[in-house]
């Protein structure tokens, strides 16, 4: 699961008993994740095999998360952090200024902490801008990209074909 716009800690906690720990809720849940109570053998053993493959991932869009980052990665369970560039640009002022000096620090900043903590880092590009820097988040240590979106790419497919067919029906064939 994906959660957007993380910006503390405690909402790490919940991705990750939304994601590892269900279904449990409530008082228990929130004791295991805070550490005050251990699972029962059999029970952990239960929701480890019921969880198994659940990805908790926490999109990172705000300059708030990247002051909470440390304590964001910090979080056990928390499998990857993914970086939203629109959100974060505009965040930081910069909207949409994804070769800015000032985005690219942030973005490698965040993949590179994660990384050195274990833990999967990566960023969705959606636009050309951010396509062009795919080596660059690379060459920081992503082990996630979030390459276009089918919306994207069929709307794009979209656009050309029925480009073609206005041409086509402005200039038949004969």
């Amino acid at each position: 699961m994906i959660a957007p716009y993380v910006e503390t800690p405690e909402e790490v906690r919940e991705l990750v008993g939304a994601v590892k720990y269900r279904p449990l809720k409530g008082e228990r849940l929130r004791s295991v994740l805070e550490g005050r109570e251990q699972l029962e053998p059999e029970l952990k053993a239960y929701l480890e095999e019921r969880n198994v493959g659940g990805l908790a991932i926490a999109n990172i869009e705000s300059l708030a998360a990247i002051r909470a980052l440390d304590d964001i990665l910090a979080v056990e369970g928390l499998d990857a952090v993914l970086i939203g560039p629109h959100d974060l640009s505009c965040s930081m002022g910069i909207p949409e200024k994804y070769s800015d000096p000032r985005f690219v620090e942030a973005a490698a900043g965040i993949i590179r902490k994660a990384r050195a903590r274990g833990i999967g880092a990566g960023i969705h590009v959606y636009d050309l801008d951010l396509i062009k820097m795919e080596p660059e988040w690379v060459k920081a240590g992503a082990n996630l990209i979030v390459h276009l979106a089918d919306v994207r790419i069929w709307g794009s497919a979209l656009r050309s074909e029925v480009a073609a067919l206005k041409k086509e029906l402005e200039h038949p064939a004969s």
